[in-house]
């Protein structure tokens, strides 16, 4: 029914809808409200606020959790809320075992009666599946408010420590129907991770119907990659929008580097009167990455591609924003991990006055940005060219 609404509305948003539902399984919904966050500070806020109205289930999924001030706040509302008989299922990617938690630590966090996963631990053993990490964010309560962004459970996320100058982020939360996506994607995860499987799914979505309907305005559609399916949904949402954008296609990510399809697509909308405008960062977290993004940067800004440098510090931002009624947040780099290797996932917003607050956002952050110039990029270092070109062959990698 709401693709049929969605086909009255608008017959190239109903097709993409068209193709996440039938080669994602993800279907678009309306009744659900849409919060968008500008930083990580809020986030934490709410999220915070969220996990105390909890009643009988929290679902957690997240790329990196370190140890320090957010990640404690977070675990002393996880511990009481177990306490109080509240269902706590956590879960994190292998990564973190390297440096940031202990091995034992899902042994810890099961005697305060949270039940934790890690999902692909790091074993010195090579394997290709090492590459397939779980770079979600994803949080879910009592199956009628859902999280998810680029924000991790560290403390740089917030500002509180710094690393890369000032750390800008975004996040969204969504209420009703919308959430039981975000159900379904964490409890396909948890599955995943360990033999011991969660059979019954549906005491956690039938809890959606409990509540009366949302009075959240247009569709959305939340949406998961995975590396094994053979579908690149993430990559064909961001192709999506700048096919079909009329205006402007604004962009916010860490990472640039791409494939030729998707360089080609940024040029073809570019030249074709579309504004087309990427904010990166100017105090990169990995130098070999943004040497790498800086390889492609002549060829975009010569093609009409804008890209403007974030000044204070650091872009983690996964975000598209088109012609003030489209846009999408969610974990997914414009980078060969994101859209290739990585468990994935993001939000498609369409028609909702949320989206108006993104653009906004992407407005206030350009006004703190500097404009690349070609000039710029011919006058680098000779050690950051060649360094950047010889990085390109093995992009995939990185």
């Amino acid at each position: 029914a709401v693709q049929e609404q969605l086909k009255e509305e608008d017959s190239e948003v109903a097709s993409l809808a068209h193709y996440v539902c039938e080669y994602g399984g993800f279907p678009a919904y309306e009744n659900t409200g849409v919060k968008y966050f500008s930083c990580g500070e809020d986030k934490i806020e709410e999220l915070i606020r969220q996990l105390e109205k909890a009643e009988k289930f929290i679902f957690m999924e997240y790329f990196i959790v370190a140890k320090g001030y957010v990640w404690d706040r977070v675990l002393e509302v996880l511990k009481r809320k177990a306490a109080e008989g509240v269902e706590v299922r956590f879960m994190y990617d292998g990564t973190c075992t390297v440096s940031l938690l202990p091995p034992n630590y899902p042994k810890k966090l099961e005697q305060e009666g949270i039940a934790c996963r890690v999902f692909s631990p790091i074993r010195p053993a090579l394997s290709t599946h090492q590459n397939n990490r779980d770079h979600r964010k994803i949080v879910v309560i009592d199956g009628k408010v859902a999280f998810t962004g680029g924000i991790n459970l560290a403390d740089e996320y917030v500002n509180r420590k710094i690393r890369f100058g000032h750390w800008k982020d975004t996040a969204i939360m969504l209420e009703g129907d919308a959430v039981r996506s975000f159900t379904l994607m964490f409890l396909e995860m948890w599955n995943v991770a360990k033999s011991e499987k969660v059979e019954e799914f549906d005491p956690y979505l039938d809890v959606i119907y409990e509540r009366e309907k949302h009075s959240g305005e247009g569709f959305v559609i939340p949406y998961g990659d995975s590396p094994i399916d053979g579908e690149h949904v993430g990559k064909m949402v961001y192709m999506d929008i700048l096919n079909t954008s009329k205006r402007y296609v604004h962009i916010m990510t860490p990472y640039l580097i791409l494939d030729n399809e998707m360089l080609t697509t940024l040029i073809r909308a570019a030249k074709s009167g579309i504004e087309v405008i990427i904010i990166m960062p100017h105090i990169p977290d990995k130098w070999y990455a943004f040497a790498v993004a800086k390889t492609y940067y002549k060829e975009l800004i010569e093609g009409g591609v804008q890209i403007y440098e974030y000044t204070p510090g650091f872009v983690h931002a996964k975000v598209f924003v088109s012609d003030d009624d489209t846009a999408t947040v969610g974990s997914i780099n414009l980078d060969f991990r994101s859209l290739y290797l990585h468990f994935e996932n993001g939000v498609f917003i369409y028609d909702n006055p949320e989206v108006q607050k993104v653009e906004e956002d992407f407005q206030n952050t350009l006004a703190k940005c500097h404009k690349v110039t070609v000039t710029e990029v011919r006058n680098r270092g000779v050690l950051m060219k060649v360094a950047g070109q010889v990085l390109r062959l093995v992009a995939p990698l990185m």
